[in-house]
Parts: C-alpha cells; sequence; structure tokens
C-alpha cells in the first residue's frame, strides 16, 4: 500500500515524464523522415512559381496518361511526361495570369467548332457544324458518365491551354521587331571585310608534358566559370549481373527433345494399360495439331515466300519436298524443327477495291452501328448482287455504304500491297482468287465486298509446320545462377569489389552521374529500385545489395556521392584540363616571344607568314587555322597597315597585321536587313520561349522526396 501512496504522489510527475519521452520520439521521428517543418508536405509534388501541384491530382493524370500509353510506357516515363506537362502549365498559367490573359466562353465554342468542324457525330445534314448535336453529347455524357464528363472538361482544357499558349507566344511575336540601325549592323558584319597576314604559334608546338596542372589550378577555373559547372545530386555506382541464361546442356536438352519429336515411338499408355505408337513430326497427317500439342509457338497456316525466312536457314527450307523436315536448328531464340507442308504459287502482291459493313460487336465498329452479324451479311451479299450485275455502282456504294475510312477516299481501294498484309480472310480471298473475281468476305472487322483488280509476280510459297522450343534455362541452371549471385554477394561483403569480379571471371559495369529520378541503368534497363537504393539516406559509399532483375540478379555496390553545387575536380578533369593547358602553353609562348613583326616572329618561330583574305565577323574563320573569333574580332579593331600584339586564339597564339579594309556597300535603305534580324528574332520563339521561362522558374521538385517514383 506505501508503495501504491508514493505511485498516486508522483503520477502528475510520470504523466510529464512520459509526455516528455513521447514528444521527444516524435520530434527525432520527424527530424529523421525530413519532417514537416523542414521540408515539403507529402501532398505536394511540386511548387512552381508558388502554386503547388498536389499529389492527388498528379497521380490522376498520371493514371489516365498510363491508360492511353498502354503497356508499351513504363511508369517512370509516364510520370516524368506529366510532371513536364504540369510544371509547364503552371509556368504557363502565371504568366497568363500577369497579363490577365484567358480564354471566354464564346472563345471556347469558337475552338470547339473548328476542332470538331469534320466530326461526323457533330455534323447536320448539310455537312456543316451543328452547336446543338455537341450541346446535346455534352448533355448525355454529364448524365450517364462522370469519368466520361471529366474526360471531356479534361479536353476542353487541353485546347484552351492550347490556345492560350498560341496566344501568348504570338503577343511576344508581336513586341519583336528590328530597327534600320539593327539592320544596319547585320548589313555591316556581314559586308565589312578585311584582308589580314598572320603568324600562328600553335599550342601543339609545346608537349603536353612541358605543362604542369594542379588540382588548383583546375578548381580555380571551375570557381571562375561556376555557371558551366554546376551540377545536381549525383551517385556513382557498379554492379555485376548474373544472367538466368540456358547452358549447354540446357540447350543440348532442346535439341535432344526436338529430335525425339521426329520418328514414331511406342509408349506406354496408363490409361488404357497398353502399348501404343505415337506417330512422329515426320509421318504425322496432321501437322496443325502436332505442333500445337508440342511447340511453344502455335501453328501458322499462312503461307510465305522465301524472303520472309530467316536468311541463314531459308535456302534449306525452300530445298525441301512436301513433307521433309529441316532442323533442328536456332532461330530467334529458339530450337524449331520445320515441315514443308504444302507448296503452291501465289502473287507477291495485289491490287483490290472493297466496301465493308461492319456489325454490332465487329471491331471498329462505331456507335452508330445497328446491324447484327445476320442482317449485315445479308445486307452484303445485296450489294454483292447488285455489283455483279453492274459494277460501276462500286465507287457510289462505297462512299455510302463503307465504314473504312481508310480507304473511303480512294473509291474502297487498296493499291499494290504485299501478300499478308491484310487480315487472314481478306488475305486468302485477294491471293487466292483471280483477278475480276467478286465476293464478300467476313473478318474481324465486318463483311468486305472485294473485287480483285490486280495480281503480280507469281512465286513459290510454302505452308511450313514449325515446332519450336524456347531456349531457357533448366531449373538446374536457374538454381546455379542463384547460388553464385548469392555467393558473390557473401564475398564483396568480406573482400574488394574488383578483386572478387575479377576472381570469378565477371565484368564490373561502372554507370556515373546518377540523378536522383533517373530510371535506366545500362545493360539492364529500366531500374528504378538501384537508383532509389542509391539515393536513400542510409545507404553509405561501400555498401552491396542484390537486386532481382528481368531473367537474373544484379549485385550494385555504391560507389560515390555527389552532392548538388560545382562539380568536383576530378569529374571535371576532362573539359578543364585542356583549357587549361591552352592557357599555360600561351603565358609560356608570351614569355618567349620578343619580336615585334610578323617577318621577325615567323623566323624566330621557324613557321611562316599565312594570308587570310575577305574575312567576315559572321564567319570568324581563319584558313588554315579554323575558327577562331577574338583573332578576327581583333583584325576588325586594328586600321589598315597596323600590326597587333599577341593575341591568345582556341588554336594557339597569333600576331596579325590588316593589310586591306572593304566596307560593306552603303545602301539606301536597311529594312531588308532588318526583315532579315526580325525574322531570325521569330525563328527562334518557339524553341526558345518557354525554356527561357522554365529557368527564370522556381521550381521546387518533391517527386524525389515524397516517393512518387
Amino acid at each position: 500500500m506505501a508503495v501504491l501512496n508514493k505511485i498516486r504522489q508522483r503520477s502528475l510527475f510520470l504523466i510529464i515524464v512520459i509526455a516528455l519521452a513521447l514528444f521527444s520520439f516524435v520530434l527525432a521521428d520527424l527530424f529523421k523522415s525530413g519532417s514537416s517543418f523542414s521540408a515539403s508536405s507529402q501532398d505536394i509534388v511540386a511548387t512552381v512559381n508558388g502554386k503547388d501541384i498536389t499529389r492527388e491530382d498528379f497521380m490522376q493524370k498520371v493514371e489516365a496518361a498510363q491508360r492511353q500509353a498502354g503497356p508499351n510506357a513504363t511508369g517512370s516515363q509516364v510520370i516524368n511526361q506529366v510532371f513536364e506537362q504540369e510544371v509547364r502549365q503552371a509556368i504557363m498559367e502565371n504568366q497568363y495570369e500577369k497579363l490577365g490573359i484567358s480564354i471566354e466562353k464564346d472563345q471556347m465554342r469558337d475552338l470547339l467548332k473548328t476542332t470538331l468542324s469534320t466530326s461526323p457525330e457533330f455534323l447536320n445534314e448539310a455537312g456543316l457544324f451543328d452547336e446543338n448535336k455537341l450541346n446535346e453529347y455534352i448533355a448525355n455524357l454529364k448524365e450517364t458518365s462522370a469519368e466520361g464528363y471529366q474526360g471531356w472538361v479534361n479536353y476542353e482544357n487541353s485546347i484552351a491551354s492550347n490556345a492560350l499558349q498560341q496566344n501568348y507566344f504570338n503577343m511576344v511575336r508581336a513586341g519583336l521587331t528590328a530597327t534600320l540601325k539593327e539592320g544596319e549592323l547585320e548589313h555591316k558584319l556581314e559586308g565589312n571585310k578585311v584582308d589580314i597576314q598572320f603568324v600562328q604559334i600553335p599550342y601543339s608546338s609545346i608537349e603536353d608534358d612541358k605543362v604542369k596542372i594542379s588540382t588548383s589550378d583546375i578548381s580555380d577555373y571551375i570557381k571562375k566559370h561556376k555557371k558551366q559547372f554546376e551540377v545536381k545530386e549525383s551517385r556513382d555506382i557498379k554492379f555485376v549481373q548474373f544472367n538466368e541464361v540456358a547452358s549447354a546442356e540446357d540447350e543440348k536438352a532442346i535439341k535432344e527433345s526436338l529430335k525425339g519429336l521426329l520418328k514414331d515411338k511406342v509408349e506406354y499408355n496408363d490409361v488404357s494399360k497398353s502399348e501404343e505408337t505415337v506417330i512422329g513430326f515426320l509421318n504425322t497427317t496432321n501437322s496443325e495439331s502436332f505442333v500445337n500439342n508440342n511447340s511453344d509457338i502455335k501453328f501458322d497456316k499462312r503461307f510465305v515466300f522465301k524472303s520472309d525466312l530467316t536468311p541463314g536457314v531459308a535456302d534449306s527450307i525452300f530445298k525441301l519436298n512436301v513433307g521433309q523436315v529441316y532442323g533442328p536448328y536456332t532461330d530467334n531464340g529458339y530450337y524449331k524443327l520445320s515441315k514443308v507442308v504444302a507448296v503452291k504459287q501465289i502473287p507477291d502482291s495485289a491490287k483490290v477495291r472493297h466496301i465493308l459493313i461492319p456489325f454490332i460487336g465487329s471491331q471498329s465498329a462505331s456507335a452508330e452501328v445497328t446491324r447484327s452479324e445476320a442482317q449485315a451479311k445479308s445486307f452484303s451479299d445485296s450489294l454483292l448482287t447488285v455489283l455483279k450485275a453492274d459494277k460501276s455502282k462500286f465507287s457510289e456504294f462505297v462512299t455510302e455504304y463503307s465504314s473504312d475510312q481508310g480507304s473511303v477516299n480512294n473509291e474502297g481501294r487498296y493499291d499494290w500491297h504485299p501478300y499478308n498484309s491484310m487480315v487472314p480472310e481478306f488475305n486468302d480471298f485477294e491471293f487466292e482468287g483471280k483477278v475480276g473475281d467478286l465476293g464478300v468476305v467476313k473478318t474481324i472487322f465486318g463483311f468486305h465486298i472485294i473485287e480483285i483488280e490486280g495480281q503480280k509476280d507469281k512465286k513459290t510459297a510454302m505452308q511450313i509446320a514449325t515446332v519450336a522450343r524456347k531456349i531457357e534455362p533448366s531449373e538446374t541452371s536457374i538454381d546455379k545462377i542463384f547460388r553464385d549471385a548469392s555467393n558473390f554477394e557473401i564475398a564483396v561483403g568480406k573482400k574488394d569489389f574488383e578483386a572478387v569480379a575479377k576472381e570469378k571471371n565477371l565484368a564490373v559495369m561502372p554507370v556515373n552521374n546518377l540523378k536522383v529520378l533517373d530510371e535506366n541503368i545500362p545493360g539492364v534497363g529500366s531500374q528504378r529500385p538501384i537508383v532509389r537504393w542509391a539515393f536513400e539516406d542510409n545507404t553509405e559509399v561501400g555498401d552491396i545489395k542484390r537486386f532481382n532483375v528481368t531473367n537474373g540478379y544484379v549485385i550494385a555496390q555504391l560507389v560515390a556521392k555527389h552532392e548538388e553545387g560545382l562539380m568536383s575536380v576530378e569529374d571535371a578533369k576532362a573539359t578543364v584540363m585542356p583549357i587549361v593547358r591552352n592557357e599555360k602553353k600561351a603565358e609560356l609562348i608570351r614569355k618567349r616571344v620578343s619580336a615585334t613583326s610578323l617577318e621577325a616572329l615567323a623566323k624566330a618561330e621557324n613557321t611562316t607568314v599565312r594570308t587570310a583574305v575577305g574575312i567576315n565577323m559572321k564567319n570568324p574563320m581563319l584558313t588554315g587555322a579554323g575558327r577562331e573569333p577574338l583573332v578576327v574580332g581583333s583584325a576588325f579593331g586594328l586600321k589598315e597597315g597596323k600590326t597587333s600584339k599577341l593575341i591568345d586564339g582556341a588554336n594557339g597564339v597569333y600576331m596579325i597585321k590588316v593589310t586591306k579594309v572593304t566596307p560593306a556597300t552603303k545602301l539606301d535603305s536597311y529594312q531588308a536587313a532588318a526583315n532579315r534580324v526580325e525574322q531570325q528574332k521569330l525563328n527562334v520563339v518557339s524553341s526558345r520561349l518557354y525554356n527561357a521561362l522554365k529557368e527564370a522558374a522556381d521550381i521546387e521538385d518533391n517527386r524525389a522526396k515524397n516517393q512518387i517514383q
């Protein structure tokens, strides 16, 4: 009881202690995770000129873009695309707000009218845009589909955004003019010419090893040219890859399994409790069934020409008779056996015209299609009957009835096209029939009334049955690759990464300058997990981690961390050393030169005086010396007959003498030149205006912090 009384007496003190402990724990967690006091909110993907891009809105747009892009685009690619779109929109909207420009309701209607002027669903009987049909369409969407209506709103927003941007760009263009003085300057830059004599002492005349360049020299250059060497945060890694590939034993087993399919064999049937003869590939009379039961690639009944086959095997297969087999052979990651099933002469190209009658449920059928399959077939047959009696109505029927917009404007015609370029049923009719044949064919798109207008260049074609087995690793090989990767991971935890790789004869792949939002790792492809790991706060230089990648494993090591700021001396060395070396060579050349005339300098340097004629400021080239803007500019600063002092050029140290000055011809008007200058300004608006706005914008990108990627 005494203990309980003491606890009660100190309850306030205990509560305070516990509260302080909890508060300390929360603070520690906040600071560890980049607390809400010091980091951007997890709900903000980016802030552009003070405007927030929220996570919820951003991810909705990412999901919509991913659906539109389909499986070919990775998540990171879609995120980056949407991010750039959102940043652009925020930057441009900031400009629109400053200028007070917008798209009003009447302007929006005009834009929709222009954009949708050729859309059939919004045209009246006269073929003109009908605003009432548009209003009805929008109202129907609003009533029946919230998702569809939101899609329409997004569509309107995109049209308005494009129009605003065009208006903005046009306003900037309207302010870009060129004065007559600018025209005169342009004319003089092109027309003013000088002839010079010069002596070049090339930097290559001093051997590189005669010039010592220190780390501080490179560092000083970087500090003097900071803007050129500003870099974002990056990481360097190196890795080895363990690929799950078939071993020689695996390939041998696959090849032998195919050979075992060739001949008939006797097998015990557990169901019938007796031995049965299993017909092999050579003797089977149903090649399609045999292939579909034994191959990783299903039977393809289409005929092929020799040119359709892999060059390495085409000659061998086309020498076979019907029933003969070639293989096993390798082709595109498979071991294959190929058997000639049939041979015929087929045109290699054809010309046809057709009328497509779709039905409900056929591919690409629009919402206006109301015929059932039976009705579409009956209607097609009735059109065929009319056309057989009078082919002159074909073009008229195409215009009135065909739903194939790709051929309607060409009277339903598909000009010369190769075999197997159409869907199978269409292809079979046009290549196996005769010129002039007219008939109805059903495909996934509906019923086609087809007329064969031409065929040419009949060639030998074969129907080939191919049993294919994918060349892939066995379970034994996969297990071995896993063990090898695990053993390497353990070994590099104790020894040097490079040394272990060399010992195991593995290639080490370095990857430098990885950025926080990068996705691809050279040689491995899209690997965001590796990039994320390299940038995690608790990943230290020297850390190693294994990653599962497509068909194998990657063991990666973090080699270096580079913080945002100026490029390191080591990273900048390759760029800076040649520049600093030339600067030091220029100093050495200046120290040894005492000559004040071209002839004396040429004699002292054992070279010659050269000539450059008709040089101008627009194209600062010296014959035999290359592009030298500073030297050419200096020439235009000298009077005729005068000699310069030493000039440090791009390719050497120069002394020049102006021998002739030819001023540009005076013009009565410089308007034409001014017009050229104005056009040059206008030409760069589209390519440079947005980039300039983006560079000037205040953009805080929180994707990496908020793990958007």
